[in-house]
Protein backbone atom coordinates (compact mmCIF):
# COMPACT_ATOMS: atom_id res chain seq x y z
CA UNK A 1 0.00 0.00 0.00
CA UNK A 2 1.29 3.55 -0.89
CA UNK A 3 0.86 6.07 1.46
CA UNK A 4 0.73 9.89 1.34
CA UNK A 5 1.32 12.46 3.62
CA UNK A 6 -0.52 16.02 2.50
CA UNK A 7 -0.84 19.11 4.81
CA UNK A 8 0.19 22.54 3.63
CA UNK A 9 3.22 24.53 4.57
CA UNK A 10 4.22 24.86 7.94
CA UNK A 11 1.69 22.23 8.85
CA UNK A 12 4.55 20.02 9.88
CA UNK A 13 4.89 17.36 7.32
CA UNK A 14 8.49 16.69 7.95
CA UNK A 15 7.65 16.26 11.67
CA UNK A 16 5.61 13.61 11.01
CA UNK A 17 7.45 11.75 8.57
CA UNK A 18 10.52 12.00 10.98
CA UNK A 19 8.39 10.60 13.43
CA UNK A 20 7.72 7.51 11.19
CA UNK A 21 11.14 7.00 10.18
CA UNK A 22 11.64 6.35 13.79
CA UNK A 23 9.50 3.51 13.50
CA UNK A 24 11.94 2.18 10.18
CA UNK A 25 9.49 4.07 7.71
CA UNK A 26 11.02 5.91 5.27
CA UNK A 27 9.22 8.86 3.42
CA UNK A 28 9.80 10.42 -0.17
CA UNK A 29 9.69 13.93 0.43
CA UNK A 30 8.71 15.60 -2.57
CA UNK A 31 10.14 19.03 -1.88
CA UNK A 32 13.34 17.15 -1.75
CA UNK A 33 13.64 15.23 -4.24
CA UNK A 34 12.62 18.96 -6.45
CA UNK A 35 15.52 20.67 -5.46
CA UNK A 36 17.79 17.78 -6.19
CA UNK A 37 16.36 16.95 -9.07
CA UNK A 38 16.33 20.80 -10.36
CA UNK A 39 20.01 21.01 -8.92
CA UNK A 40 21.16 17.49 -10.85
CA UNK A 41 19.06 16.70 -13.87
CA UNK A 42 20.38 18.71 -17.39
CA UNK A 43 17.26 18.36 -18.67
CA UNK A 44 15.50 19.87 -16.24
CA UNK A 45 17.64 22.66 -15.68
CA UNK A 46 17.32 23.48 -19.42
CA UNK A 47 13.35 23.60 -19.10
CA UNK A 48 13.42 25.60 -16.65
CA UNK A 49 15.44 28.15 -17.73
CA UNK A 50 13.75 28.40 -21.30
CA UNK A 51 11.07 28.87 -18.69
CA UNK A 52 11.99 31.06 -16.04
CA UNK A 53 15.54 32.80 -18.13
CA UNK A 54 18.65 32.65 -17.49
CA UNK A 55 19.18 34.12 -14.26
CA UNK A 56 17.29 31.01 -13.28
CA UNK A 57 20.52 29.48 -12.14
CA UNK A 58 24.22 30.40 -10.90
CA UNK A 59 27.01 28.61 -11.72
CA UNK A 60 29.53 28.75 -8.73
CA UNK A 61 33.46 28.43 -8.76
CA UNK A 62 33.76 25.13 -8.94
CA UNK A 63 31.33 24.80 -12.48
CA UNK A 64 28.31 23.27 -10.23
CA UNK A 65 25.03 24.89 -11.04
CA UNK A 66 22.54 25.90 -8.39
CA UNK A 67 19.08 27.44 -8.43
CA UNK A 68 18.55 30.85 -7.99
CA UNK A 69 15.66 30.49 -5.23
CA UNK A 70 14.93 34.39 -5.51
CA UNK A 71 14.37 34.47 -9.03
CA UNK A 72 12.48 31.21 -9.37
CA UNK A 73 10.09 32.56 -6.26
CA UNK A 74 9.71 35.77 -7.80
CA UNK A 75 8.70 33.63 -11.09
CA UNK A 76 6.18 31.42 -9.43
CA UNK A 77 4.38 33.71 -7.69
CA UNK A 78 3.74 36.26 -10.20
CA UNK A 79 0.84 34.43 -11.48
CA UNK A 80 -1.26 30.72 -11.34
CA UNK A 81 -0.22 30.21 -15.10
CA UNK A 82 4.04 30.68 -14.22
CA UNK A 83 3.23 28.17 -11.20
CA UNK A 84 1.55 25.35 -13.68
CA UNK A 85 4.30 25.89 -15.70
CA UNK A 86 7.04 25.28 -13.62
CA UNK A 87 4.92 21.99 -12.24
CA UNK A 88 4.03 20.62 -15.40
CA UNK A 89 8.10 20.41 -15.68
CA UNK A 90 8.95 19.33 -12.26
CA UNK A 91 6.07 17.50 -11.40
CA UNK A 92 6.62 14.41 -13.91
CA UNK A 93 9.95 14.21 -12.55
CA UNK A 94 9.31 13.88 -9.40
CA UNK A 95 6.64 11.54 -9.35
CA UNK A 96 9.03 9.13 -11.74
CA UNK A 97 11.59 9.78 -9.29
CA UNK A 98 9.41 8.40 -6.39
CA UNK A 99 7.94 5.26 -8.30
CA UNK A 100 11.47 4.34 -8.84
CA UNK A 101 12.63 5.08 -5.48
CA UNK A 102 10.88 1.74 -3.88
CA UNK A 103 9.63 3.67 -1.13
CA UNK A 104 5.71 3.27 0.30
CA UNK A 105 5.45 6.88 2.10
CA UNK A 106 5.16 10.29 -0.02
CA UNK A 107 5.46 13.46 1.52
CA UNK A 108 4.10 16.55 -0.50
CA UNK A 109 2.86 19.94 0.51
CA UNK A 110 0.66 19.89 -3.43
CA UNK A 111 -1.27 16.63 -2.80
CA UNK A 112 -3.64 17.34 -5.08
CA UNK A 113 -2.66 19.93 -6.96
CA UNK A 114 0.07 18.50 -8.27
CA UNK A 115 -1.57 15.22 -8.85
CA UNK A 116 1.02 13.10 -6.13
CA UNK A 117 -2.23 11.56 -4.85
CA UNK A 118 -2.86 9.81 -8.06
CA UNK A 119 0.64 7.78 -6.94
CA UNK A 120 -0.72 6.78 -3.40
CA UNK A 121 -3.43 4.68 -1.92
CA UNK A 122 -4.49 6.55 1.30
CA UNK A 123 -3.90 9.96 2.44
CA UNK A 124 -3.19 11.16 5.70
CA UNK A 125 -3.25 15.18 6.18
CA UNK A 126 -1.33 16.78 8.81
CA UNK A 127 -3.09 20.20 10.25
CA UNK A 128 -2.00 23.13 12.40
CA UNK A 129 -3.62 26.06 12.73
CA UNK A 130 -3.30 28.80 10.80
CA UNK A 131 -1.24 31.37 13.15
CA UNK A 132 1.18 28.36 14.36
CA UNK A 133 1.99 27.71 10.35
CA UNK A 134 2.69 31.46 10.16
CA UNK A 135 4.88 31.23 12.91
CA UNK A 136 7.22 28.15 11.81
CA UNK A 137 6.92 29.58 8.39
CA UNK A 138 8.50 32.86 9.46
CA UNK A 139 11.26 31.22 12.09
CA UNK A 140 12.49 28.13 9.21
CA UNK A 141 12.41 30.78 6.07
CA UNK A 142 13.42 34.03 7.89
CA UNK A 143 10.30 35.54 5.95
CA UNK A 144 7.68 38.47 7.03
CA UNK A 145 4.19 37.47 7.61
CA UNK A 146 2.66 39.11 4.27
CA UNK A 147 5.16 36.27 3.05
CA UNK A 148 4.23 33.53 5.07
CA UNK A 149 0.36 34.06 3.91
CA UNK A 150 1.63 34.43 0.50
CA UNK A 151 2.97 31.02 0.48
CA UNK A 152 -0.12 29.55 2.05
CA UNK A 153 -2.56 31.46 -0.21
CA UNK A 154 -0.81 29.76 -3.13
CA UNK A 155 -1.84 26.05 -1.59
CA UNK A 156 -4.92 24.39 -1.58
CA UNK A 157 -6.89 25.76 1.90
CA UNK A 158 -6.04 23.18 4.73
CA UNK A 159 -10.09 22.52 5.24
CA UNK A 160 -10.46 21.35 1.57
CA UNK A 161 -6.89 19.12 2.17
CA UNK A 162 -8.76 17.62 5.14
CA UNK A 163 -11.54 16.88 3.63
CA UNK A 164 -10.18 14.82 0.65
CA UNK A 165 -7.93 12.76 3.17
CA UNK A 166 -8.31 9.55 4.74
CA UNK A 167 -6.88 10.29 8.46
CA UNK A 168 -5.55 13.66 10.05
CA UNK A 169 -2.76 14.54 12.40
CA UNK A 170 -3.31 17.47 13.99
CA UNK A 171 -0.02 19.25 14.78
CA UNK A 172 -0.98 22.34 17.10
CA UNK A 173 1.89 21.54 20.22
CA UNK A 174 -1.07 20.48 22.34
CA UNK A 175 -2.22 16.93 20.59
CA UNK A 176 0.23 13.32 20.46
CA UNK A 177 1.59 13.21 17.41
CA UNK A 178 2.55 9.57 17.91
CA UNK A 179 -0.67 8.42 19.11
CA UNK A 180 -2.22 9.62 16.35
CA UNK A 181 0.36 8.08 14.26
CA UNK A 182 -0.26 4.83 16.41
CA UNK A 183 -4.02 4.82 15.80
CA UNK A 184 -3.37 5.13 11.84
CA UNK A 185 -0.61 2.42 11.36
CA UNK A 186 -2.98 0.34 13.42
CA UNK A 187 -6.12 1.67 11.06
CA UNK A 188 -4.09 0.68 7.87
CA UNK A 189 -3.07 -2.61 9.27
CA UNK A 190 0.86 -1.52 8.73
CA UNK A 191 2.26 -0.73 12.10
CA UNK A 192 5.59 -2.66 10.59
CA UNK A 193 7.89 -1.10 8.08
CA UNK A 194 6.58 -1.42 4.22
Amino acid sequence: MKVGIAGGIGSGKSYVAARLAARGISVYDCDAAAKRLMRTSAQLRRQLTALVGPDCYRRDEAGLYTLNKGAVSRFLLASADNQQAINAIVHPAVFADFVGSGLSWLESAIMYESGADRYVDRVVVVSAPLEVRIGRIMRRDAISRSQALQWIDHQLPQDEVRRRADFEVVNDGLHDIDKQINIILEQLSCNRPF
